[in-house]
């Protein structure tokens, strides 16, 4: 009898040990694989995420540079007269902010309202522009975990029709692959979805940023034109 307990002993330390070095070297792509085709689905949004989001933080980057010489030098500009060196200025600056002024310069002689009307409908476009595919972070960021969850229903729908068609012979391997599905494809959603949710409220900041830049230099252009010329 005690034979026999021993040699049970050995037999659970062995799978045990089996079970544990299984879990150590199996591949995360397999595991992906697993997951079945929604997963795929899953994978191209974490792509397309990654490239917005990289995309639109380096764009965003640069149109937040700024030039703290700027708005001097366009002051000095206007007040000696020479609106074609400011807007050759506004040109090299390169910048959401620049072309903004630009279009206020353009419109110098004009009423203060239609020069500052302009200002902003400038200042609007170029913040469309940064806002570009944007959003699409933020429906991915909801899509993926719905999918992901899609992908559960489908793996349990898989593994009870699988359990129903086997009768008296169910064993685990059978049902795994379902399992598999519903699980990974949670886990592979709500991952997605986290990361891309992440990355659109790090835009959506940076964006914010620029918008404050924008209507304070507004402002400050405006400020200049109401100054007395000296």
């Amino acid at each position: 009898m005690v034979t026999g307990i021993i040699l049970q002993i050995q037999e659970t330390g062995e799978m045990i040990a089996a079970g544990t070095e299984g879990e150590l070297t199996l591949p995360i792509l397999d595991l992906v694989l697993r997951g079945g085709w929604i997963m795929g689905i899953i994978g191209v949004l974490s792509v397309i995420a990654f490239y917005i989001f990289f995309e639109r933080y380096f764009i965003i980057g640069r149109a937040a540079r700024e030039d703290k010489g700027f708005m001097d030098n366009i002051r000095t500009f206007i007040h000696e007269g020479k609106l074609e060196s400011a807007k050759a200025l506004c040109v090299a600056n390169k910048s959401p902010i620049g072309r903004m002024i630009d279009k206020g310069l353009t419109r110098i002689g004009k009423p203060l309202n239609d020069i500052n009307t302009a200002i902003e409908n400038v200042g609007k476009l170029e913040v469309s522009k940064l806002e570009k595919n944007v959003a699409g972070l933020a429906t991915i960021a909801g899509a993926a975990p719905m999918l992901g969850f899609l992908g559960t229903v489908i793996g349990m729908i898989r593994a009870f029709y699988d359990m129903s068609m086997a009768g008296n012979n169910i064993n685990i391997e059978l049902l795994s692959r379902g399992i598999y599905q519903a699980m990974i494809t949670t886990v592979g959603g709500l991952v997605v979805g986290i990361t891309a949710y992440i990355f659109y409220n790090i835009l959506v900041a940076r964006i914010q940023k620029v918008v404050y830049k924008l209507e304070i230099t507004a402002t400050e252009f405006m400020d200049v034109l109401h100054e007395p010329a000296k």
